[in-house]
């Protein structure tokens, strides 16, 4: 799976091609660590219950998005398949931006590796605080996705720059995750087709729907999804995902169901949104 760049002598040895599925750590996709757009996001995200207490801060850049997670998922991956192929890991990685485009369905223009470069200072820049233990440990104040992230280029007989690799080294935090916890899964291939709302409501089913179906409130999904808008635009939204049936594997069905509502003389029920997130018969017979 690995092999020497020539162009870089003994300096690097690459991790890529990627050979297996693309894989992600459990916590990534059952939790709001990225922001919903494609654009930059220069606010803070938070998102904090009884149990799970997450804050995003941006850098210079703004806060890493969905899309900018594609190189982590890309890594994650890399990782995973040295330890099932029993190799030595290290959370310094050298991968090839023409593998990384393949795995992830991008075109290899001048704008893919601009945004590639983009993506990188995100993940870089962004600050998290989280109270999620990863590989047995807790971890206090922030950290970054990546704590070293290097384009490296080879200059052509013209003086024109050529792309040799992607230099990046993994947060403790994740490679602890992965190394120790091994809660990865299996992203569908079709996931890199998707908008950045499918993207997060694909991620929340496939980490949550481990026995089978599961129902959720509304606005308890719009925040575990991250998503920013109020509760009226996202169920505007989520019918049109419901009614299309465009996420991979699951059945997504929205309907009406008793929520508890307590005041200061008296209980009370009221009717409120649910999404049932159910797999579908072939992930189910799987």
């Amino acid at each position: 799976m690995t092999g020497r760049d020539a162009g870089q002598g003994d300096l690097f040895v690459l991790d890529s091609p990627l050979l297996t599925e693309v894989r992600g750590e459990q916590s990534l996709m059952a939790y709001p660590f990225f922001a919903l757009t494609k654009t930059a996001w220069k606010r803070s995200l938070i998102y904090k219950t009884e149990s799970v207490s997450i804050e995003i801060g941006p850098g210079p850049r703004g806060v890493a998005t969905i899309y900018d997670k594609e190189v982590l998922l890309y890594i994650a991956s890399l990782l995973v398949a040295k330890l099932d192929a029993g190799e030595t890991v290290a959370q310094d990685f050298y991968f090839t931006a023409h593998d990384l485009f393949r795995v992830t369905g991008v075109n290899g223009s001048a704008r893919s590796y601009s945004r590639l470069s983009d993506a990188l200072e995100r993940l870089q820049g962004t600050q998290i605080k989280t109270n999620i233990e990863a590989g047995g440990e807790g971890q206090a104040g922030f950290f970054s996705w990546l704590s070293e992230a290097q384009l490296h280029y080879q200059k052509n007989a013209r003086g024109e720059k050529r792309l040799k690799g992607v230099k990046v080294r993994l947060c403790d935090w994740l490679y602890r995750a992965i190394l120790r916890d091994r809660r990865v899964l299996e992203y569908s291939p079709s996931y890199f087709q998707l908008g950045p709302v499918e993207r997060r409501l694909y991620e929340v089913a496939r980490s949550t729907c481990t026995a089978g179906a599961v129902q959720v409130g509304l606005d308890d999904l719009r925040l575990q999804l991250g998503y920013q808008n109020s509760l009226k635009h996202f169920r505007h939204v989520m019918k049109g995902i419901s009614e299309e049936n465009a996420i991979p594997d699951y059945h997504i069905v929205m309907g009406d169901g008793l929520a508890a509502e307590m005041s200061t003389t008296k209980r009370r029920t009221t009717t409120a949104t649910t999404v049932t997130i159910t797999p579908k018969p072939s992930l189910s017979a799987a």
